[in-house]
Protein backbone atom coordinates (compact mmCIF):
# COMPACT_ATOMS: atom_id res chain seq x y z
CA UNK A 1 0.00 0.00 0.00
CA UNK A 2 1.74 3.34 -1.15
CA UNK A 3 0.87 5.94 1.74
CA UNK A 4 2.60 9.70 1.60
CA UNK A 5 2.90 12.00 4.87
CA UNK A 6 3.29 16.02 4.42
CA UNK A 7 4.87 18.01 6.97
CA UNK A 8 3.67 22.01 6.38
CA UNK A 9 6.83 24.01 8.29
CA UNK A 10 7.45 27.61 9.25
CA UNK A 11 10.61 26.87 6.89
CA UNK A 12 9.64 24.31 4.20
CA UNK A 13 7.02 21.87 3.25
CA UNK A 14 8.51 18.20 3.54
CA UNK A 15 6.84 15.16 2.04
CA UNK A 16 7.29 11.58 2.70
CA UNK A 17 6.54 8.18 0.36
CA UNK A 18 5.60 4.63 1.78
CA UNK A 19 5.34 1.80 0.24
CA UNK A 20 4.30 -0.34 3.60
CA UNK A 21 6.32 0.30 6.01
CA UNK A 22 9.80 1.43 3.59
CA UNK A 23 10.26 5.37 3.38
CA UNK A 24 10.86 5.13 -0.72
CA UNK A 25 11.00 8.74 -1.24
CA UNK A 26 11.71 12.46 1.05
CA UNK A 27 11.57 15.97 -0.56
CA UNK A 28 11.82 19.29 0.82
CA UNK A 29 11.33 22.82 0.10
CA UNK A 30 8.46 22.06 -2.01
CA UNK A 31 5.82 24.13 -3.63
CA UNK A 32 2.16 23.74 -3.41
CA UNK A 33 1.82 22.78 -6.92
CA UNK A 34 5.41 20.55 -6.44
CA UNK A 35 3.20 18.54 -3.80
CA UNK A 36 0.07 18.06 -6.23
CA UNK A 37 2.42 16.34 -8.65
CA UNK A 38 3.93 14.25 -6.03
CA UNK A 39 0.77 13.11 -4.89
CA UNK A 40 -0.50 12.28 -8.48
CA UNK A 41 2.64 10.67 -9.31
CA UNK A 42 2.95 8.77 -6.17
CA UNK A 43 -0.97 7.67 -6.07
CA UNK A 44 -1.10 7.13 -2.21
CA UNK A 45 -4.40 5.55 -1.16
CA UNK A 46 -4.04 7.20 2.24
CA UNK A 47 -2.26 10.85 3.43
CA UNK A 48 -1.85 12.79 6.55
CA UNK A 49 -1.18 16.27 6.30
CA UNK A 50 0.62 17.93 9.80
CA UNK A 51 1.51 21.59 9.81
CA UNK A 52 2.58 24.08 12.07
CA UNK A 53 2.33 26.88 9.64
CA UNK A 54 -1.07 27.07 8.17
CA UNK A 55 -4.32 25.50 8.27
CA UNK A 56 -3.77 21.89 7.15
CA UNK A 57 -7.57 21.36 6.35
CA UNK A 58 -6.67 23.97 3.49
CA UNK A 59 -4.34 21.31 2.41
CA UNK A 60 -7.25 18.72 2.67
CA UNK A 61 -9.69 20.67 0.02
CA UNK A 62 -6.71 21.42 -1.83
CA UNK A 63 -5.77 16.91 -2.26
CA UNK A 64 -9.17 15.64 -1.72
CA UNK A 65 -9.63 14.75 -5.25
CA UNK A 66 -6.22 12.89 -5.32
CA UNK A 67 -6.88 10.50 -3.15
CA UNK A 68 -8.91 7.29 -2.85
CA UNK A 69 -8.69 6.81 0.94
CA UNK A 70 -8.57 8.64 3.98
CA UNK A 71 -6.85 12.01 4.23
CA UNK A 72 -5.87 12.58 8.35
CA UNK A 73 -5.27 15.94 9.82
CA UNK A 74 -2.74 15.22 12.33
CA UNK A 75 -4.02 17.06 15.59
CA UNK A 76 -2.08 16.92 18.68
CA UNK A 77 -4.05 16.25 21.91
CA UNK A 78 -6.82 15.42 19.34
CA UNK A 79 -5.56 12.92 17.02
CA UNK A 80 -4.76 8.87 18.75
CA UNK A 81 -1.01 8.59 18.20
CA UNK A 82 1.03 5.20 19.22
CA UNK A 83 2.36 6.83 22.17
CA UNK A 84 1.45 7.93 25.95
CA UNK A 85 1.25 11.71 26.11
CA UNK A 86 2.23 13.90 29.35
CA UNK A 87 2.73 17.13 27.77
CA UNK A 88 0.34 19.16 30.41
CA UNK A 89 -0.86 21.06 27.18
CA UNK A 90 -1.72 18.79 23.94
CA UNK A 91 -3.76 21.04 22.50
CA UNK A 92 -0.63 23.66 22.07
CA UNK A 93 2.02 20.68 21.37
CA UNK A 94 3.48 21.23 17.69
CA UNK A 95 2.69 18.20 15.71
CA UNK A 96 6.21 18.46 14.47
CA UNK A 97 7.65 17.65 17.95
CA UNK A 98 5.16 14.92 18.44
CA UNK A 99 5.50 13.16 15.36
CA UNK A 100 9.60 13.53 15.96
CA UNK A 101 8.97 11.58 19.83
CA UNK A 102 6.61 8.85 17.87
CA UNK A 103 9.22 8.32 15.35
CA UNK A 104 12.08 7.70 18.09
CA UNK A 105 9.54 5.63 20.02
CA UNK A 106 9.32 3.33 17.04
CA UNK A 107 13.42 3.87 16.41
CA UNK A 108 14.14 3.27 20.06
CA UNK A 109 11.81 1.25 21.61
CA UNK A 110 11.91 0.67 25.19
CA UNK A 111 14.76 3.21 25.52
CA UNK A 112 15.15 7.08 26.36
CA UNK A 113 15.79 9.34 23.77
CA UNK A 114 16.00 12.53 23.11
CA UNK A 115 14.97 14.30 20.31
CA UNK A 116 17.07 17.33 18.92
CA UNK A 117 15.73 18.75 16.45
CA UNK A 118 17.75 21.73 14.64
CA UNK A 119 15.22 23.39 12.29
CA UNK A 120 13.27 27.14 12.40
CA UNK A 121 13.46 26.58 16.13
CA UNK A 122 15.80 23.91 18.21
CA UNK A 123 13.57 21.62 19.86
CA UNK A 124 14.54 18.74 22.77
CA UNK A 125 12.22 16.14 23.10
CA UNK A 126 12.13 13.60 25.49
CA UNK A 127 10.45 9.66 24.91
CA UNK A 128 11.20 7.59 28.13
CA UNK A 129 11.79 4.15 28.32
CA UNK A 130 8.03 3.77 28.95
CA UNK A 131 7.12 4.88 25.56
CA UNK A 132 5.93 8.48 27.27
CA UNK A 133 6.42 11.94 25.98
CA UNK A 134 7.35 14.04 28.81
CA UNK A 135 7.99 17.63 26.55
CA UNK A 136 11.31 19.41 26.37
CA UNK A 137 12.22 22.85 25.61
CA UNK A 138 12.61 25.36 22.68
CA UNK A 139 14.88 27.91 21.50
CA UNK A 140 15.54 29.98 18.52
CA UNK A 141 17.21 28.30 15.64
CA UNK A 142 20.62 28.97 14.01
CA UNK A 143 18.93 31.33 11.14
CA UNK A 144 16.29 32.94 13.67
CA UNK A 145 19.50 33.84 15.96
CA UNK A 146 21.27 36.10 12.77
CA UNK A 147 17.93 37.54 11.80
CA UNK A 148 17.57 38.59 15.29
CA UNK A 149 20.95 39.64 15.77
CA UNK A 150 20.44 41.80 12.39
CA UNK A 151 16.98 42.81 12.88
CA UNK A 152 17.38 43.85 16.69
CA UNK A 153 20.55 46.05 16.14
CA UNK A 154 21.76 49.31 14.16
CA UNK A 155 24.33 48.04 12.30
CA UNK A 156 25.08 43.99 12.45
CA UNK A 157 24.80 42.34 8.83
CA UNK A 158 22.25 39.87 8.27
CA UNK A 159 24.52 36.75 7.12
CA UNK A 160 23.54 32.88 5.96
CA UNK A 161 24.89 30.22 7.79
CA UNK A 162 27.85 28.47 6.91
CA UNK A 163 28.08 25.10 5.11
CA UNK A 164 28.15 22.41 7.28
CA UNK A 165 32.09 21.30 7.26
CA UNK A 166 33.04 25.29 7.17
CA UNK A 167 35.49 25.97 10.09
CA UNK A 168 33.96 28.30 12.44
CA UNK A 169 36.48 29.75 14.87
CA UNK A 170 35.28 30.04 18.63
CA UNK A 171 37.49 33.57 18.21
CA UNK A 172 35.20 35.25 15.75
CA UNK A 173 38.25 38.02 14.74
CA UNK A 174 36.12 40.02 12.23
CA UNK A 175 32.17 41.47 13.10
CA UNK A 176 30.88 38.61 10.55
CA UNK A 177 33.35 36.06 12.61
CA UNK A 178 32.06 37.00 15.63
CA UNK A 179 28.25 36.88 14.67
CA UNK A 180 28.74 33.28 13.34
CA UNK A 181 30.59 32.04 16.21
CA UNK A 182 28.56 33.49 18.41
CA UNK A 183 25.26 31.58 16.86
CA UNK A 184 26.91 28.33 15.40
CA UNK A 185 29.34 27.48 18.29
CA UNK A 186 26.53 29.13 20.91
CA UNK A 187 23.95 27.24 19.66
CA UNK A 188 26.06 23.72 19.34
CA UNK A 189 27.40 24.77 23.37
CA UNK A 190 23.60 25.42 24.32
CA UNK A 191 22.90 22.03 22.53
CA UNK A 192 25.39 20.10 24.22
CA UNK A 193 25.00 21.68 27.52
CA UNK A 194 20.92 20.29 27.49
CA UNK A 195 22.05 16.78 26.14
CA UNK A 196 24.55 16.53 29.53
CA UNK A 197 21.87 17.93 31.64
CA UNK A 198 19.26 15.09 30.11
CA UNK A 199 21.93 12.53 30.36
CA UNK A 200 22.91 13.31 34.24
CA UNK A 201 18.71 11.86 34.81
CA UNK A 202 18.83 9.19 32.32
CA UNK A 203 22.31 7.86 31.73
CA UNK A 204 21.73 5.30 29.16
CA UNK A 205 19.61 8.20 27.13
CA UNK A 206 19.88 8.14 23.36
CA UNK A 207 20.09 11.23 21.03
CA UNK A 208 18.52 11.50 17.90
CA UNK A 209 19.20 14.85 16.03
CA UNK A 210 17.49 16.02 12.94
CA UNK A 211 16.11 19.31 11.08
CA UNK A 212 17.20 21.33 8.36
CA UNK A 213 20.35 22.63 10.62
CA UNK A 214 21.09 18.85 11.56
CA UNK A 215 24.23 18.92 9.15
CA UNK A 216 25.72 22.32 10.94
CA UNK A 217 25.27 20.94 14.12
CA UNK A 218 26.43 17.02 13.80
CA UNK A 219 30.18 17.19 13.83
CA UNK A 220 29.99 19.95 16.91
CA UNK A 221 28.04 17.72 19.69
CA UNK A 222 29.61 15.38 22.15
CA UNK A 223 28.29 11.69 21.15
CA UNK A 224 26.96 9.27 20.31
CA UNK A 225 24.63 11.29 18.37
CA UNK A 226 23.06 9.53 15.75
CA UNK A 227 21.40 11.98 12.72
CA UNK A 228 17.63 10.51 11.57
CA UNK A 229 17.06 13.43 8.63
CA UNK A 230 13.64 11.56 8.00
CA UNK A 231 12.68 11.12 11.62
CA UNK A 232 9.62 13.37 11.42
CA UNK A 233 8.52 11.88 8.87
CA UNK A 234 9.18 8.25 10.03
CA UNK A 235 6.86 9.61 12.95
CA UNK A 236 3.97 11.23 10.95
CA UNK A 237 3.94 7.64 8.96
CA UNK A 238 3.36 5.88 12.54
CA UNK A 239 0.65 8.29 13.09
CA UNK A 240 -0.86 7.23 9.67
CA UNK A 241 -0.73 3.87 9.47
CA UNK A 242 -1.89 3.66 13.60
CA UNK A 243 -5.43 5.48 12.62
CA UNK A 244 -6.05 3.78 9.87
CA UNK A 245 -5.58 0.55 11.23
CA UNK A 246 -8.11 1.32 14.07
Amino acid sequence: MHTLVLDIGNTAIKAGCFAGAALREMAAGLTADEVDALVRRWGPQHLLIASVAEEAARWALRLQGLVPGRILLFEPGTTPVPLRNAYATPLTLGADRLAGAVGAAALRPGRDTLVLDAGTALKCDLVTADGTYRGGSIGPGLGMRLRALHEFTGRLPLLPLPAPDATVPLVGDSTPGALLSGVVNGAAAEANGLIAAYRQQYPALGVLLTGGDAPLLASRLAGPIFVVPELVLLGLYRILAYNVEQ
